[in-house]
Order: structure tokens, then sequence, then C-alpha cells
């Protein structure tokens, strides 16, 4: 049970940070959905990322076309800067 409570605090917290950058990077972007970013992330604030190992299996476990999504915006300079270390562990997965 409190296992149940820890998760859904931290979803629920993934999704306010989430909106937030959402709102501030002027659009919306795959990155910022915490539904399928928190996966790749250790921490609630998505700011640390999982080893690569963990990186590739949450990589390998989306849909092609997101994937496509997600390198398409760490190709965007202005989404990439508040992505960085995401979008280079992304582009060394996706290509």
């Amino acid at each position: 049970m409190t296992f149940k409570m820890l998760t859904m605090g931290a979803m629920a917290l993934a999704m306010m940070t989430g909106s937030a950058l959402a709102g501030s990077a002027g659009g919306t972007s795959a990155l910022d959905d915490p539904a399928k970013m928190s996966p790749f992330f250790t921490d609630a604030g998505m700011k640390t990322l999982r080893s690569e190992a963990d990186f590739k299996t949450s990589w390998m476990s989306m849909k092609p076309d997101e994937q496509k999504a997600v390198l398409k915006d760490c190709g965007d300079t202005t989404i990439n800067k508040s992505h960085a270390d995401f979008c280079a562990m992304a582009k060394k997965m996706g290509g």
C-alpha cells in the first residue's frame, strides 16, 4: 500500500513538473509527457537518468513512432536545451 501511494505521489509530481516545463517551452513535446518520460528517470522530478541498460530497456519498450517523435524533438535546439542529457542518450539508442 505504501509503495502504491509513493508511486501515485511521484506520478502526480511528475505530471505537474511536466506541465510546467511544457508551458515554459512554448509548446508541447513528446519530451514533456511525464507518462512517456518517467520510465527513463530515477526520480519524480525527472532530473536523474537511469543507467544506460535501463534506459535502453525503456527505449525499446516505446513504439517506433514514439521513438521518432522523441528524436525529432531532440533535434529542435530549443527543446534540446532543457533535455540535453536525455537527448544525448536517446540519440545513442536511436541512431
